[in-house]
């Protein structure tokens, strides 16, 4: 008896020492926000077998990447009346609490969601709150949640996408539904918050109601997809948001050979935003690859000068997987079956692993953060070249940016450079009192810190 009854308090006490999922203990992301990246997982596409579990034997190699928060396209079952293509849209959803059977089991990505946490990573899922796939639950227990066609007397069209029908958000019960359906990944799942898609489409006072609610069980971090510039009332509600209008100008400026000044005028709007929420900076999504090509077919001899801003800019770097191989004319499917093709030989895998290493250990590229500056640098060849200071403290990183179609010759002529700094890729020290010249390549970047 005295030996089972010893056996027993072992058992509590391990019991004791062991967290439970309530128990578990989240960071706050007011802190981990300003250090953070992006790398959004297409599930469908990223292994042969399209699942969680095959995704988990990725981490690895991405937590070596300096990967620091995992966004996931929406994990919900896909509705099936009127869907596109053979497997439909990710983004038509057929139940908003449940898991789509293609990936896996609900079990599968708590433990997918477990093991990147355990292993440091965030986790935000893609929320899609404007509409439903047309055989979505609602459709049949609530079908006064939605918008009403009056000349098909049927569920309204969302703009044309006619597999997926629009939610009426002067429902105040279709509200309280979405917020529990919320609640639900967060409670369930342990997810650390969402990336909430055309989220700009949707009320702002839905979100301003949602987010408190949902942050009841805890604080989330928000990415949201609209233009600050275009939805300035959005800022107000999320953590960072979308660059739609650099994406577009910078696409312009390729094809158009507009003037530099041009993107510089745009990115000193969105620096005029200020520090109340931040911008995610990206070359490359889900849409962007599929719908208008890859990075390296938009943006050409740009790709890679962009692809060193979006890290080093004010804000968050958002990549899309694949962009380490890279995809250079790889355009993934999106209503059918088409794996990134992996090949073990990741050529961009080092350029991201130093860049956003740099962005989460250098204090001088917080996003978000007012004690972070940018400084616009005058050089030689301002209509050629893009050079920037961000200081924090005594930390400094320097970027400068071939953003002509030639080789250049630039000189930092702006007396705010001095002293000593190591290049980012080759280690090498250079004493900018002394020397502020050198030579850019076509495509060519360069970036120093101290």
């Amino acid at each position: 008896m005295k030996k089972i009854f010893l056996v027993a308090i072992a058992i509590l006490g391990v019991m004791a020492c062991s967290p439970s999922k309530k128990a578990m203990q989240f960071e706050d992301p007011s802190e981990w926000k300003h250090t953070t990246n992006i790398y959004e997982v297409n599930i469908r596409q990223y292994t042969p077998e399209g699942t969680f579990k095959a995704f988990e034997k990725h981490l690895p190699r991405l937590k070596n990447m300096g990967v620091k928060t995992l966004w996931f396209m929406p994990i919900t079952p896909i509705a099936q009346k009127n869907k596109k293509g053979t497997l439909g849209s990710q983004y038509a959803a057929q139940d908003y609490t449940s898991i789509n059977p293609e990936f896996g089991t609900m079990e599968d990505f708590k433990n997918l969601v477990d093991k990147a946490h355990s292993m440091g990573f965030k986790v935000i899922i893609d929320w899609v709150a404007n509409h439903t796939g047309w055989d979505h639950t609602w459709t049949k227990t609530n079908p006064d949640f939605y918008l009403m066609d009056p000349k098909t007397n049927d569920f309204q069209v969302a703009s044309g996408m006619e597999d997926i029908i629009e939610l009426d958000y002067s429902n105040p019960k279709m509200r309280e539904a979405m917020i529990e359906a919320m609640k639900f990944w967060v409670k369930e799942t342990n997810i650390d918050g969402f990336r909430c898609d055309l989220a700009a489409w949707v009320e702002v006072d839905f979100w301003q109601q949602a987010r408190p609610e949902v942050e009841k069980i805890r604080p989330l971090f928000w990415l949201g997809e609209f233009d600050e510039l275009e939805n300035p009332e959005y800022g107000k509600v999320f953590d960072a948001s979308y660059i739609w209008t650099w994406m577009h100008k910078t696409k312009e400026f390729k094809e158009k050979d507009l003037p530099l000044s041009e993107l510089r005028s745009l990115l000193s709007r969105y620096s005029e935003i200020g520090n109340g929420s931040m911008r995610a900076w990206f070359t490359s999504n889900h849409d962007e690859n599929t719908w208008n090509g890859t990075e390296y077919e938009k943006y050409g001899e740009f790709a890679l000068p962009l692809a060193v801003l979006s890290i080093t800019w004010d804000g968050i770097p958002l990549l899309y997987n694949g962009q380490e191989l890279p995809l250079v004319n790889k355009r993934l499917e999106f209503f059918e079956k088409d794996p990134i093709p992996w090949n073990g030989d990741y050529k961009m895998q080092e350029f991201y692993r130093r860049l956003l290493t740099l962005k989460s250990e250098n204090s001088a590229l917080r996003g978000g953060d007012p004690n972070a500056s940018t400084t616009v640098l005058e050089t030689n060849a301002d209509d050629r070249v893009l050079a920037y200071l961000r200081r924090n403290g005594s930390s400094q990183v320097l970027t400068v940016l071939n953003f002509s179609k030639l080789p250049v010759a630039v000189k930092i002529t702006d007396p705010a450079l001095k002293g000593v700094f190591k290049d980012a890729f080759s280690q090498a020290s250079r004493d900018f009192s002394q020397d502020k010249g050198f030579n850019l390549e076509v495509s060519g970047y360069r970036v120093f810190h101290k």
